[in-house]
């Protein structure tokens, strides 16, 4: 791999479609893009359930989606993203300083990452730029070429889950659409992790994922109400009269520590900006909890709504249009993929 920003030169590459892949703890997705010019449209789509050992999944999505190059991502500890402010350079010499410089910020051996940056706004004051840096661990990226290896796949680009997601976000939510001088959170839930991303004017300005997830309220309903992971799992999508406030009460418990963590990155980031948090758009299969939403934006005070990831992005009539709303929400992080 050669870096996380720039495509791979592989042969074979077929220019015409582009698949996202995003393989999760508890589900795999993949999104199936058709482009022309500056169009995108939706001709397949796949959700499967994870697997320790992923290959036979992976398989049976290359049947489906009849792929050969795949886009894919990563987050939690294989992943480290960081912020960086840089006197004012040119990408050649921000090439040349980084792997002296990403040792100030990294907290790896850097022989054991892949290690790449971006500038993201040259035109700072005092002669300075913002640079993210971000780096993914060898390891990690090694086994999960091994798994697309052995279901026929291959990778084309290698990205960070919150890079993906912000690339979503940006290409269905214009600058336009959001007020200037406003910051937004794109909070994405996903089973055991929860990426927190603070976007000012489109440049994202901080990444940070929380070990967090729909996991850990179903995990609390388990306790609580002394049934299994299935029941809990559904308990938490679709509660029963009988149960809603013990479901209430196990979803605000697990909701204040996440709502903490949040707070504390708005909290970071305001201070170190002269800008403020003003909403929250949510995504991920962890967001899906009855009463999520609304419990969130109580706890941090402010708006919280979901956010489309198909906003932008022509739809196939021939496509299941009942099963792409049901899951339309845990597409986010394979679309921002699959527009690469």
């Amino acid at each position: 791999m050669k870096n996380i920003f720039s495509k791979m030169k592989l042969p074979g590459a077929k220019e015409r479609f582009s698949c996202g892949l995003d393989i999760g703890t508890q589900s795999i997705k993949c999104v199936k893009l058709k482009v022309n010019g500056n169009s995108r449209e939706l001709v397949a789509f796949d959700v499967e359930e994870s697997q320790l050992d992923p290959i036979d999944v992976l398989k049976k999505i290359k049947r489906s989606q009849n792929a050969d190059l795949v886009n894919i991502s990563f987050c939690g500890s294989s992943t480290v993203m960081r912020y960086v402010n840089f006197l004012r350079m040119s990408k050649s010499e921000l090439r040349q300083a980084l792997k002296f410089e990403a040792q100030k910020h990294i907290p790896f051996n850097l022989e054991e990452v892949y290690l790449d940056a971006e500038i993201l706004k040259d035109d700072l004051p005092d002669n300075k730029m913002l640079v993210l840096i971000a780096a993914l661990k060898k390891e990690f990226t090694q086994q999960r070429f091994k798994s697309l290896e052995g279901a026929g796949l291959r990778p084309s680009i290698v990205e960070i889950d919150s890079l993906a997601l912000i690339n979503a976000f940006n290409f269905n939510y214009p600058k336009n659409e959001i007020p200037e001088r406003k910051s937004i959170c794109l909070l994405n839930i996903g089973s055991t992790i929860s990426n927190v991303n603070i976007i000012d004017s489109t440049v994202a300005r901080l990444s940070r994922d929380i070990h967090s997830g729909g996991a850990n309220f179903t995990k609390k309903l388990m306790d609580i109400l002394s049934i299994d992971f299935k029941a809990a799992e559904e308990l938490k999508l679709n509660p029963d009269l009988e149960r809603a406030e013990k479901v209430k009460a196990a979803v605000e418990s697990v909701l204040t520590n996440l709502a903490l963590e949040i707070r504390t990155s708005f909290d970071y980031y305001e201070s170190q900006n002269n800008s403020t948090v003003m909403k929250i758009f949510l995504s991920g299969g962890g967001s899906k909890i009855n009463g999520l939403k609304e419990m969130l934006a109580s706890c941090l005070g402010m708006e919280v709504e979901f956010w489309d990831p198909f906003k932008q992005i022509k739809i196939d009539d021939k496509l299941d249009a009942a099963k792409l709303n049901k899951f339309a929400g845990i597409f986010n992080v394979a679309v921002g993929l699959a527009l690469r």
